[in-house]
C-alpha cells in the first residue's frame, strides 16, 4: 500500500510536467525563446544581457553591494532590447513562465514545510 502511494507521487509529478508542458506560459516562451534564438543579432544582444544580470546578481551576493556602473549597463542594454517588439514579448513570455513556476514550487514548498523546516 505504501508502495502504491509513493507511486502515485511520481505519477502526479509527471502529470504536472505534462501539464506545465502543455500550458501557454510554456508554448508561448518557447515559441518566442527559438524565435530570439533564430536571429543572431539578438541571441547575441540577449545572451550578453543574461551574462551581465547574472554577474550583478553573484556581485550583490557575494560583495553584499551592486555595481552601479554593471547594474547601468545592464539596465542600458535592456532598455535596447525591450525596444525591439520580439524582445519585449519574450521578456514577457519569461516573465510569466517563471511567475507559474514559482507558484508551483510554492505550492509543493508551503504543504511540506513542516518537515523542511
Amino acid at each position: 500500500m505504501e508502495g502504491e502511494r509513493g507511486m502515485q507521487v511520481y505519477d502526479t509529478a509527471n502529470r504536472l510536467a505534462y501539464e506545465i508542458k502543455n500550458s501557454e506560459e510554456y508554448k508561448n516562451y518557447k515559441q518566442l525563446k527559438e524565435e530570439v534564438k533564430s536571429n543572431l543579432e539578438l541571441k547575441e544582444k540577449l545572451e550578453t544581457f543574461e551574462k551581465q544580470r547574472y554577474e550583478v546578481q553573484v556581485a550583490a551576493i557575494s560583495e553584499g553591494k551592486k555595481d552601479m556602473q554593471k547594474v547601468s549597463n545592464m539596465q542600458q542594454l535592456y532598455a535596447e532590447l525591450i525596444a525591439n517588439e520580439v524582445m519585449k514579448q519574450y521578456f514577457d513570455a519569461e516573465l510569466k513562465f517563471n511567475v507559474m513556476l514559482g507558484d508551483v514550487n510554492k505550492i509543493i514548498s508551503e504543504s511540506v514545510e513542516d518537515v523542511i523546516r
